[in-house]
């Protein structure tokens, strides 16, 4: 009986499942956004070569 409240006393394994979950909601978010993210980082590679071709 010892045995099993010592065990359900152990937080030794939620910072894994947290950390386990904040990979999972961010997976989702790129997944949901992919297209805006791609077409974001586009725009910013374009300004960077426009820039760089004024200098």
């Amino acid at each position: 009986m010892e045995q099993i409240k010592l065990f359900l006393s152990e937080e030794d394994g939620v910072g894994v499942v947290e950390v386990i979950l904040i990979l999972v909601v961010l997976i989702a978010l790129v997944a949901i956004f992919k297209n805006k993210i791609t077409a974001l980082v586009n725009k910013i590679f374009q300004t960077i070569n426009t820039s760089a071709g004024k200098i």
